[in-house]
């Protein structure tokens, strides 16, 4: 079941959250996000206003504040259920108190009660948290800025477990929105983008090491506020030093100094150009109802799931042959194409692409912990290493027992996620790909899913780095305490931060240093020089702390999901040491100056939090997915606001046609896809050898009219090329030399002629360049 949710109408009660202003400072790879929500009753009656928003999953909150009038009040972490007694016992007694908790099921919805609002009074509430930025495939740090919160999805046998979620469309939000940031690092800020109109970015000092940048005006929070961080040199190792907290004992976490170190290498070249032949790959595609909703690209009527078709298809085209595959799609239900994975072949490809063809968003809610166990017993092939991808809007409420199954998993598999819309979990989607040491990516706006998850394929087929280890080298007297569970393997694209404690007298650390303050062994041919710096905030401590209560967390349960009271006491003594949040404990704060009791009838009100329009459409009208795929269907069947489909993009056509082999066939359809007539495709090609001219139009064609998306199919054109180099070696060379295939390979980018041992003379081939019969008289060039 869903959590039934309702609007909450300016009209008839007015909604007391009036602003919130956001300040973001971006320190290399981490943050600290500081945001202020600002709060009027103007009723005639004290007010409870409860918020239920979300926070980027891996965010821990560390500081909570409220000031009414003159007067501040600075929360403390304290258990739980101690926690809300203290708050009920404060609202019963007419005292002012402000509780906020972290969802037990989700580690990115948070709850904020503001707690006995006098009439007319004010009320400013300060929220802390510090966060990683995920590194994206082209190398920028991703800030998010949640907006939307759709309701997720509980299991049924957790109904009722959630928490209860006001949605309106994000249109008819009522509070308003400032944002500013502030960048900073060892290394210079090349750019700054995001999904929102921003002002030009300002560099605060010559070495552009400096940078500010904010919303432009006029922003209304609408949608998920992103930002999209560039570094120079963004592949060499940084470590950031933190003293200790004054006031804190020497010997504990916070009182001594705390290192972070970031690893993002780039592979040499050589390592980057190969590809593995093998893998199983296993996709897993969500097919619950909100995956037929819209994209958010304007131009078109396109849904989620016709994108995730799509992309299917560029994905299965460009597995290699020789790996093995299946596909599994899941709602209240899950379904798998094979019983088993099954070796990648022409016969199994037509298949399961027929299959996908065929997937629609007709499985009800979004049960993915059920497929996931199916997939994890299942045995692995040998030497095929498992590699699963995860499609998913990300809305589910049991996050952390899905990611616990991940990391329980973790070591024999990687797994790619992919959050598809605004409002997906980002808890769900990074905590998938972190605890699988894969790789996230979210498509927002009017992002397209296909290059995203190409770039996650190249990943995918690139070996890692293995057997890594790390040597601290200290001063004398100086021990290392690790924070964070050890890395012994790396893959292209994946940073790693590494957390430590240190022990003993540590000097200050320099501003700049080249001198190493550890050893890297396994990394060959990588830079190994570290940019150190430091700090006087506790972001880094903070951030070691949460590192440590998530790995605590993340421990076995029992039948019913509860840990052993030793791992939660060690959890709640860390988050009050600390002041950082976890699902044991909360910050509370109540108003202890003020004896007079606020008279009068406590009133509820819940603050609306943006939902995409068509879902909260859907939301208004049902409380259960049974009742909402029924309408669908009968929408289906009468014809009522069915999308249309979008013209199908000549690139799929194109790529739907490749065979397994990598190779095309001469047909009609290829010169349908190419644009042109049968007899104008064939009129040119030599005799016998049908195949390898289709195949050779079709790069030309790829290459000639598809480079500004070359990353969606450069993968298969690879294969292409495999296969047109295996032809010459075990079939006829006179064959191609009749062909010219040399002086056509040499034309394309990216193809190594020399690798075919072929050589070129001076007569007029070019004349009889195939590219004659896919131009047209209008291109005056190509």
């Amino acid at each position: 079941m869903m959590n039934c949710c309702g609007l909450i109408t300016t009209q008839k009660e007015p909604v007391p959250l009036k602003s919130i202003e956001v300040q973001l400072e971006v320190r290399d790879h981490v943050a600290t996000v500081v945001s202020t929500l600002n709060y009027e009753n103007k009723e005639d009656k004290p007010l409870e206003a409860v918020f239920v928003f979300p926070l980027p999953g891996d965010a821990a909150v560390c500081h909570f504040s409220a000031t009414i009038g003159q007067t501040q009040i600075v929360a403390e972490v304290k258990e739980k259920q101690q926690a809300r007694e203290e708050y009920d016992d404060a609202l019963s007694s007419g005292q002012q108190a402000f509780l906020l908790e972290e969802s037990e099921q989700s580690p990115d919805i948070f709850s904020l009660s503001v707690g006995s609002l006098p009439p007319g009074e004010s009320a400013s509430i300060r929220l802390e948290y510090v966060i990683e930025l995920a590194v994206q495939a082209d190398d920028g740090l991703r800030f998010c800025l949640p907006a939307v919160l759709n309701p997720r999805y509980e299991p049924q046998e957790r109904v009722g477990s959630g928490v209860q979620v006001t949605s309106v469309p994000a249109s008819l939000v009522p509070y308003s929105l400032s944002f500013s940031a502030r960048v900073s690092s060892p290394r210079p800020v090349s750019k700054v983008e995001s999904s929102c109109s921003l002002d030009p970015l300002q560099y605060l000092n010559t070495e552009q090491t400096q940078a500010t940048v904010k919303l432009a005006a006029g922003h209304k929070f609408d949608r998920d506020v992103e930002l999209l961080i560039y570094y120079k040199d963004a592949h060499q190792p940084t470590a950031v030093v933190e003293a200790g907290q004054a006031s804190a004992k020497p010997g504990t976490l916070m009182g001594d100094p705390v290192v972070m170190l970031s690893l993002y290498p780039e592979f040499p070249q050589s390592v980057m150009s190969s590809v593995a032949s093998c893998g199983e790959f296993v996709l897993l595609l969500d097919r619950s109802g909100s995956m037929d909703c819209l994209t958010n690209d304007s131009e078109g009527q396109e849904t989620r799931i016709s994108s995730a078709r799509d992309t299917l298809l560029l994905l299965l085209k460009s597995l290699p042959m020789g790996c093995y595959f299946n596909i599994y799609s899941f709602g209240d239900s899950y379904e798998h194409i094979f019983p088993k994975s099954v070796e990648y072949s022409e016969k199994t490809l037509e298949e399961a692409l027929k299959k996908v063809e065929e997937m629609q968003a007709d499985l009800g809610g979004t049960e993915i912990l059920e497929p996931l166990k199916h997939i994890y017993s299942q045995p692995c092939i040998p030497n095929q290493p498992r590699q699963l991808f995860v499609f998913t809007d990300g809305e589910v409420c049991n996050t952390k027992e899905v990611i616990n199954l991940v990391k329980k998993n973790s070591g024999s598999h990687r797994c790619f996620s992919f959050g598809i819309g605004e409002g997906s979990s980002s808890a769900l989607i990074n905590g998938l790909a972190k605890e699988g040491g894969g790789h996230a990516q979210f498509i927002t706006g009017t992002d397209r899913m296909q290059p995203k998850v190409m770039q996650s394929l190249r990943f995918a087929l690139q070996p890692a780095v293995e057997d890594i280890s790390v040597t601290w080298d200290l001063p004398k007297g100086v021990s290392v305490t690790a924070l964070s569970p050890p890395i012994t393997t790396l893959f292209q694209g994946q940073r790693s931060l590494i957390y430590a404690q240190l022990t003993g007298q540590v000097g200050a650390a320099p501003s700049h240093s080249e001198t190493p303050l550890v050893s890297l062994s396994g990394l060959k041919n990588i830079n190994n020089s570290l940019l150190l710096s430091s700090v006087c905030r506790l972001t880094v401590h903070r951030l070691g702390a949460r590192t440590l209560i998530r790995s605590l967390e993340m421990e076995e349960t029992d039948d019913k999901g509860q840990h052993d009271e030793g791992v939660k006491k060690k959890v709640v003594e860390l988050s009050v040491q600390s002041g950082v949040s976890s699902s044991f404990t909360s910050f509370i704060a109540v108003n202890k100056g003020n004896n007079e009791p606020i008279e009068g009838p406590l009133v509820r009100r819940d603050v609306p939090i943006a939902c995409e329009l068509e879902k909260f459409t859907r939301i208004m009208k049902f409380c259960s997915f049974e009742e909402l795929f029924k309408s669908d269907l009968r929408a289906r069947e009468s014809g009522f606001n069915v999308p249309k489909q979008p013209h199908k993009d000549p690139l799929l056509q194109l790529v739907s046609l490749q065979k397994a082999s990598g190779c095309w066939l001469l047909d009609p359809a290829l010169a349908a896809a190419l644009g042109k007539t049968s007899e104008e495709v064939e009129k040119p090609k030599p005799s016998a050898v049908s195949s390898l001219w289709a195949t050779i139009l079709a790069l030309i064609w790829l290459h000639g009219f598809k480079m500004d998306t070359k990353e969606e199919w450069e993968l298969l054109a690879m294969k292409a090329v495999s296969w047109l180099r295996l032809c010459y070696k075990e079939k006829n060379r006179l064959l191609f030399c009749t062909f010219d295939i040399a002086v056509y390979l040499k034309l394309l980018t990216n193809i190594k002629v020399e690798s075919l041992d072929l050589k070129l003379d001076s007569n007029k081939r070019l004349t009889y360049f195939p590219m004659q019969c896919l131009r047209t008289q209008s291109e005056k060039s190509w």
